[in-house]
């Protein structure tokens, strides 16, 4: 007969069984995460693609983040309606990483999206929230350094979520070039944190993969060329000294 385990030899098996399992399993959720944020850069790149077939048939113009001269009962008031007939399923408008998250399917639910369009496609004849012009191809300067989407925060629009867009003119200026000038970002829900606030001053960027709190999480962001990049929120906020982008574009 084989001899039994001393009691002392199964807490030694049982330590180190704990000890592995507390290795593996931030391995584990590093890995799905990874997995996740893959799939919402897939997403985002289909998204961009929707964009410019939309272009092809629009005479070379973008489709605004929102248009403000329509009622807000017709779908079509936002964005992610009028790219819907370009792509082949809804599922690709969200982030797998967010939460409280789905299709932004008409204006009463525009907070549930997880992947925004920048606000500054919108159109609004008042001048409020937007411009008087819809956006032309021709005016990006330089696409390969012009957001068109990113991850955004999500959640009920009762609650001031917008997350179908962020907005690039609500967050800090730049005083070299203002086009440098970003949205409200963070790898925190600034959408909580902020919630004194109006709507129209929110609508933020959130970098919520491997995000750690002290805004070395990283948010991805599609660029007008159509090439994918991901970028922590310190590097978003640290502007020519970071990122480099040109969020202001108009």
């Amino acid at each position: 007969m084989g001899r039994a385990f001393t009691l002392i030899e199964l807490l030694v098996v049982v330590a180190i069984i704990a000890t592995i399992t507390g290795i593996l399993l931030p391995v584990f959720a590093q890995a799905r995460e990874r997995a996740r944020m893959t799939r919402c850069l897939s997403n985002a790149r289909q998204l961009a693609l929707a964009v410019y077939t939309y272009t092809q048939d629009f005479d070379e113009t973008l489709p605004p983040s929102t248009n403000y001269a329509m009622p807000t009962d017709v779908p079509e008031r936002i964005w992610t309606r009028l790219i819907q007939p370009y792509v082949k399923n809804t599922g690709i408008f969200t982030c797998p990483s967010a939460t409280g998250s789905g299709f932004p399917a008409d204006w009463s639910q525009r907070g549930i999206g997880s992947i925004g369009y920048t606000a500054a496609t919108a159109y609004d004849p008042s001048e409020q929230e937007g411009f008087t012009i819809p956006v032309a191809l021709a005016a990006l300067d330089e696409p390969a350094r012009t957001p068109l989407f990113a991850d955004t925060a999500s959640g009920p629009t009762s609650q001031k979520y917008r997350g179908y867009v962020f907005d690039p003119y609500v967050g800090a200026p730049n005083a070299i070039d203002p086009r440098l000038g970003t949205p409200l970002v963070a790898d925190r829900d600034l959408v909580r944190e902020l919630n004194h606030l109006p709507p129209s001053r929110l609508k933020p960027l959130f970098a919520r993969h491997f995000a750690t709190g002290n805004n070395r999480g990283l948010a991805t962001v599609i660029l007008a060329d159509g090439h994918v990049k991901t970028f922590s929120a310190f590097a978003i906020l640290a502007q020519e000294r970071g990122a480099n982008l040109l969020w202001r574009f108009r």
